[in-house]
């Protein structure tokens, strides 16, 4: 038997609690993996709270975040004994995810994990700093350059927006980080960011042009904070919008980019091809260190999930959250 989060959907209602499964009740698939550690996202979040339809079968364990070590494997990808590690696919919506102590996945799915990276680190960078990761080549790919000026960082506290800052000003970007919490100044300065800005000056209907400001942007916010940054970033800029915290709705307008030749770059991290993970991930592992770790990640047990998915929605939750399994 083995400890999990389940999700389930009865008479009673919609409920998440922590139980006791068969191993014989984990799902089908090609690999099974002994879990070390999970992560709590956002979406993480959303399941367990019931908050938004994520979850699209029942009895599910969420949790879109693994690492671990293959136990058992009737490909040839893996063999007994390999550390691997799982970002998205579906798991914790339609397939069982990471909060429990043993998976059986598709390998497919999975990646080895990167050299010079433990699992704790893995997890504590998780979905959130291979997204911010993604974020980030776009902006390369598009030739964003540190010369070019500020990029700004939505959403700043959050687990995309604390890895995007710390990446980028480690590649060399002048950081500007937008935030609704004045008392977390220090840290969001810690990780790089060198202005803070108030949330409120983006999250309001805004003009569909304003003055330009950003060479290009990290957007993990949504809705009128995304419009507000596509209407003042810089001719040529690049914003790459990876997240709705704020809302799914966009309010603008073309200008942006018919005038000013703005790009909207769409950041899935969910279904990206294997070899944009393992690019994403072994430039993670050769920027991220414990010294960026230490601030961003804390670690929780199995037990305080539940609990912590309801202050993580409520915004009381800074960075990554890193389940251990063991």
């Amino acid at each position: 038997m083995f400890k999990a989060i389940q999700i389930n959907k009865d008479d009673k209602g919609y409920h998440a609690e922590l139980t006791q499964l068969e191993d014989d009740t984990l799902p089908e698939g090609d690999v099974t993996v002994r879990v070390h550690y999970s992560t709590l996202n956002y979406k993480d979040g959303l399941a367990i709270t019931g908050k938004a339809p994520v979850v699209r079968r029942f009895p599910m364990v969420p949790g879109i975040d693994l690492v671990g070590t293959v136990e058992a494997c009737s490909s040839d990808a893996f063999a007994v004994g390999d550390t691997v590690l799982l970002n998205g696919f579906g798991v914790g919506e339609v397939h069982w995810g990471g909060l429990a102590q043993r998976a059986r996945l598709n390998s497919d799915w999975l990646i080895r994990l990167p050299a010079g990276l433990s699992g704790r680190e893995a997890m504590s960078i998780g979905t959130a700093g291979y997204t911010a990761m993604l974020c980030v080549h776009a902006l390369q790919r598009n030739g964003v350059t540190p010369e070019q000026g500020d990029i700004l960082v939505t959403g700043a506290n959050g687990g995309v927006g604390s890895f995007a800052i710390g990446l980028l000003s480690r590649l060399g970007y002048r950081v500007v980080a937008s935030t609704g919490r004045p008392n977390e100044v220090d840290y969001l300065q810690q990780l790089g960011a060198a202005e803070i800005v108030d949330r409120q000056l983006l999250s309001g209907p805004g003009k569909p042009l304003q003055q330009e400001r950003w060479a290009g942007a990290v957007d993990s916010v949504g809705s009128h904070t995304l419009a507000n940054v596509l209407a003042s970033t810089r001719y040529g800029g690049t914003v790459a919008a990876c997240g709705l915290a704020q809302g799914a709705d966009l309010a603008t307008t073309v200008m942006p980019f018919i005038l000013r030749g703005v790009t909207l770059a769409g950041i899935d991290s969910v279904m990206r091809p294997k070899a944009d993970r393992v690019s994403a991930w072994d430039q993670l592992a050769g920027l991220v260190d414990e010294s960026m770790l230490t601030g961003i990640a804390h670690e929780i047990g199995l037990e305080h999930v539940i609990e912590t998915a309801t202050a993580l929605l409520e915004g009381k939750v800074r960075g990554r959250v890193v389940v251990t399994l063991d």
